[in-house]
């Protein structure tokens, strides 16, 4: 699964030239991320701290040079995902499923209990919601069978503060130029266009738009810190050029500005908001009581949230494995049988870890081969997951408590590595063997049981050195790349 630059790569003095220019065309083209240091401060003005407009940034993380992948498997990730959107949506209109699925989970997760809790009392009191967007994002593996080719096989799906739809919009631009710097013009003619942010930004608007009020803002909701914020402003923007007004509040701002009127019309600073976006609240560390509260209140406007919290849901770990057992999809998704057959093709080994005998089956069996599997806990964000000897310990810690079914056990997925270098910020440039990860951006809307929309909306392709089992971008393991089909 060679890219055909080879060659580059034993060319020293041409990566150095290469690796300049790249960065500059990062920072030309915007591909950028404020610092973890300072996120709101700017070289030596002290002041700068308390002045958000005021900020260090760097070039985000990339490959010097684009990743191949294979097109057949690319094509595949493409062809199901609108049949993921479809699935995702059945799933958060079906309560009696989610109740069912997630019974054990609630039990031993507190935060998936506090966030089903919610889900629980909007539905008792009746949705005020009519109109529901999804924006979601697949990510898959190439998994290298014994034959040596390559499968299809899903890591996960985030339902919720799917990230990097922005700046990897603008990351095939940096690769393009440093083909062609590299005196490789034909092959950086191959290079795909891709542009998430506008096709994320077109389900935002067309869920603004049949929320029916002209005068009613988009509402993006986030972190405390914003280290990722030029990746949300390329979706901000698009927003913009449509003439759509956008806020950007935190919970606590909900909290203490957010009200409800008789309809249930959600109101921040006097405006009514349309839609909300949520680029934050996927772990618990995003929530005290009062943020708690504040998601309350969101969840129960007529607003359209992005997602809701059933959507959210849909995206646990629990429910992923649900998945995979026989006849659940079939349920799910009723008089689709090429749906179910091309979404079941992408999964990968799934187990319960719910107490009885075959959880304590399974349990055993990883102890014994913890090199074999993958242990997932109920979490988003990257850096969650434990291979190796360090799932072998959680295990055999938890394996006789109620602790372990707030996991999930995965096959372990083993890709070709390949040679890249990883450009980082106050980093040396070396050669590293890396793998791949490939990410399909799903955008839906509905009004009421009318889907108004459903698309695949771009693509993401994340590249890490060996060494790290697990971690994204924001996690600072991955970095940004773009595929170059093979």
């Amino acid at each position: 699964m060679a890219a055909p630059w080879q060659d580059v790569l034993r060319d020293a003095a041409a990566v150095q030239e290469a690796a300049a220019v790249a960065v500059d065309a990062a920072l030309l083209a915007g591909v950028l991320m404020r610092t973890g240091e300072q996120p709101h401060a700017s070289g030596n003005n002290p002041t700068a701290v308390l002045h958000p407009c005021l900020q260090v940034v760097n070039y985000a993380p990339f490959t010097l040079l684009p990743s191949a992948v294979p097109r057949a498997l690319f094509e595949q990730a493409y062809a199901v995902q609108q049949d993921f959107n479809l699935l995702v949506d059945a799933i958060s209109q079906n309560e009696e499923f989610l109740e069912q699925t997630l019974a054990s989970t609630i039990k031993v997760d507190d935060f998936t209990a506090r966030l089903f809790r919610i889900y629980m009392q909007v539905l008792e009191e009746g949705l005020a919601q009519t109109v529901f967007l999804g924006i979601n994002r697949s990510d898959y593996m190439f998994d290298c069978r014994l034959d040596g080719t390559a499968a299809l096989r899903q890591i996960e799906i985030n339902t919720i503060a799917a990230s990097f739809g922005g700046l990897t919009s603008r990351t095939a631009d940096v690769h393009r130029l440093v083909l062609k710097v590299l005196g490789k013009t034909e092959e950086a003619s191959h290079l795909l266009p891709n542009n998430p942010a506008k096709g994320l930004a077109s389900g935002i608007a067309k869920a603004w738009e049949l929320y029916g009020s002209q005068r009613a803002v988009v509402m993006f909701l986030v972190e405390e810190v914003q280290r990722n914020i030029f990746d949300q402003r390329c979706v901000e923007n698009e927003l913009w050029n449509r003439n759509i007004r956008v806020i950007r509040k935190r919970f606590r701002d909900v909290f203490e500005q957010g009200s409800l009127d008789g309809s249930r019309r959600l109101y921040m600073d006097g405006q009514e908001v349309a839609v909300v976006y949520y680029r934050e609240g996927y772990v618990p560390q995003n929530y005290d009581q009062q943020n708690w509260e504040a998601r309350l209140l969101l969840e129960r406007s007529r607003a359209v949230k992005c997602p809701d919290i059933a959507t959210q849901l849909a995206g646990t770990k629990k429910v992923q494995q649900e998945l995979s057992q026989p006849g659940t999809l079939e349920k799910l998704l009723p008089g689709r049988p090429e749906a179910v057959a091309r979404i079941r093709a992408t999964f990968a080994g799934l187990y319960s870890l719910d107490e009885g005998e075959e959880g304590d089956r399974i349990a055993a069996t990883a102890i014994a081969e913890p090199d074999r599997f993958v242990l997932k806990p109920q979490r988003e964000g990257g850096g969650n997951n434990l291979y190796g000897e360090e799932l072998r310990q959680v295990l055999e810690k938890i394996k006789d408590s109620p602790e372990r079914t707030s996991y999930i056990l995965m096959d372990k997925i083993k890709p070709q590595p390949a040679v890249n270098y990883l450009l980082r910020a106050h980093s040396p440039l070396q050669a590293s063997q890396c793998i791949s990860e490939l990410g399909i951006f799903g955008v839906y809307v509905r009004q009421g049981q009318e889907l108004v929309l459903n698309q695949a909306a771009g693509h993401l392709l994340r590249t890490k050195a060996i060494e790290h089992a697990d971690g994204g971008v924001a996690a600072g393991v991955a970095v940004l790349d773009t595929p170059y089909l093979v």
